[in-house]
């Protein structure tokens, strides 16, 4: 009788450590849906992506961007992706309300949504990585500008598109920021918008030359949109004339900055956004967290981070700090990223 208890102790043991072994190696395919396709920002942080599943080992990984940045681009690649039975979608999206209804659907269906760089409403999302923290990236950007055009004279921001979360609330800080008395003889005169397509931004840049004979600055919250406007000033031939800066690549704005075109700008590390925005789903898949406040997720090479209250009532990750590209660190970067 004792015999026989102990090896149905043991048959016991051995299928749970099988079933162990089994939900250990379960696999999940995660999707990156990003604002639109030939993006350098996002092939960084699909690379980041690529870095957390080649770790991760029981992941598959799908990467899709519309051809034209739109919210109906995004909504059907996401209808697809529920259709696929994916486990977790990570977005950064080209509107925050537009996008609820149809990740709103693919939460019904067990799948967990992360948004990273430009949020969905919290109600279309689980949880949110939010790049840095909003206030630092609007103002910062009106610090560096202002350096260079000595605190006076006409500006104006080449934005990505007017639905976009992210660049309007950097936007309304920069605002802020120029409600300060130390900025009073400085004078937005205009924002425009380039959708992140690289002509029209390069086009809208130009418009704003013809517009605005005196202006001195332009701001673009967009890696896309600094490009074009470092583009359309030197074949204008107004470096020097018309200060640059914002938010860029250093691998596109690497010459600007060395020949003073774009004298200073500032940005996060793109691929680290891919690359913690997979652990944090990878992390609700696996029940290692359940997006609860407080909760500490495990994101490999960046550590411990912790789920704390977003701006707009959701949960998120915050990050880091903008960091800020010149001559003096350039060289070290632009291979990067």
């Amino acid at each position: 009788m004792k015999r026989s208890c102990v090896v149905s102790f043991l048959v016991i043991l051995g299928l749970l450590f099988s079933l162990s072994a089994f939900a250990s190696a379960e696999e999940y395919t995660v999707a990156m849906v990003v604002k639109g396709a030939g993006n350098p920002f996002f092939e960084a942080c699909r690379k980041g992506a690529v870095e957390a599943v080649a770790e991760l080992g029981n992941v598959n990984f799908i990467f899709q961007a519309p051809d034209v940045p739109t919210a109906e681009g995004q909504i059907a690649m996401i209808d697809a992706l529920i259709a696929q039975q994916v486990d977790a979608i990570t977005v950064s999206a080209n509107d925050p309300d537009a996008l609820v209804p149809v990740l709103r659907k693919a939460m019904s269906r067990g799948i967990k949504v992360v948004a990273f760089d430009s949020a969905v409403a919290p109600a279309g999302r689980d949880l949110f990585l939010n790049q840095c923290d909003m206030e630092q990236v609007g103002r910062i950007q009106v610090q560096l500008l202002a350096e260079m055009i000595d605190y006076t004279g006409e500006i104006a921001v080449l934005s990505a598109a007017s639905t976009m979360a992210n660049q309007n609330t950097w936007i309304e800080w920069m605002k802020e920021e120029l409600k300060l008395p130390k900025y009073e003889n400085m004078k937005l005169v205009s924002v425009v918008y380039g959708d992140d397509l690289r002509e029209k931004s390069y086009n809208e840049a130009i418009g704003l030359f013809r517009s605005y004979p005196n202006l001195k600055g332009i701001i673009a919250p967009t890696t896309v949109g600094i490009a074009a406007a470092g583009r359309a000033i030197e074949d204008q031939g107004l470096s020097g004339k018309v200060a640059l800066t914002g938010l860029g690549l250093p691998s596109e704005m690497a010459e600007y900055i060395r020949n003073g075109t774009c004298a200073a700008m500032a940005l996060w590390n793109p691929i680290d956004l891919g690359y913690v925005s997979t652990y944090m789903a990878y992390a609700l898949l696996t029940g290692a967290s359940k997006g609860d406040l407080g909760d500490v997720i495990d994101c490999g090479r960046m550590g411990q981070m912790e789920i704390t209250q977003a701006a707009d009532g959701g949960k998120e990750i915050v990050l880091g700090a903008p960091f800020v590209f010149d001559a003096s660190n350039i060289d070290d970067w632009y291979q990067v990223y």
